[in-house]
């Protein structure tokens, strides 16, 4: 996102002006490590990942890697929240409100399962993680207020969609996005032994076009309303 430019400051006499080239290296260098660590962490789990590969990869030593993250724990819980404001920062742009209640929550659900075949290291992170039984991320001071605007968001296309009679009432926004998320990331992090138990190659473009129109018709079927009562 572009910022507007602001004209410099006239430095005052006998002040000299901060060369803003140290602040980008800064940036460009902690970027560099966390994408390292995001390919390290995903390939190799926390207890497998090894900060000289980190570094190496990041085209930087170790010192300047403890110098902005501390140790290796530190490190984990600063990808996984980089990982978590990828995702909630690119289902903000979905601007889900300003769709139908059905089209918005349609769109949610085709997000989600292109995000987890876009992004497999998001789901191997996460598989990590829960191993760890979420340890780092309880030290997050910001993953919950993170996760707000999109419960906040989702409670309001449900909402307008019970008030317009398209949508069941008292569904648990939650509750939904967890089902939504658990349909698609069941399927593709266990793709290898559902593919070998089945017989079937479920990362073919046919099989995944089918997942996702399988997930589409159980949430929305889930949230029509029920006709016969009342």
């Amino acid at each position: 996102m572009s910022v507007l430019a602001r004209p410099a400051a006239t430095p005052s006499i006998g002040s000299r002006a901060k060369p803003a080239r140290p602040t980008r290296d800064a940036a460009r260098t902690q970027a560099a490590i966390l994408e390292a660590a995001t390919q390290e962490f995903a390939r190799h789990g926390l207890g497998g990942a090894r900060v000289d590969r980190i570094a190496a990869r990041a085209k930087t030593n170790k010192r300047m890697l403890y110098y902005y993250f501390g140790g290796k724990e530190d490190l984990f819980l600063a990808v996984l929240e980089r990982a978590y404001e990828h995702i909630r920062g690119e289902e903000q742009q979905l601007h889900l409100t300003n769709l139908p209640p059905v089209a918005g929550v349609t769109e949610l659900v085709v997000f989600t399962w292109n995000y987890f075949v876009a992004h497999p290291e998001f789901m191997t992170l996460l598989n990590s993680e829960n191993l760890h039984r979420a340890q780092h991320l309880k030290r997050s001071r910001k993953i919950r207020a993170m996760h707000s605007p999109l419960i906040a968001t989702l409670s309001e296309v449900l909402t307008r969609g019970a008030r317009e009679g398209v949508f069941r009432r008292g569904v648990d926004p939650v509750q939904l996005y967890v089902s939504i998320a658990a349909l698609g990331y069941f399927y593709l992090s266990n793709n290898h032994t559902l593919s070998t138990i089945f017989g079937r190659d479920l990362l073919a473009a046919r099989a995944k076009a089918a997942r996702l129109a399988h997930i589409k018709a159980l949430v929305l079927g889930y949230l029509r309303p029920d006709r016969t009562s009342g």
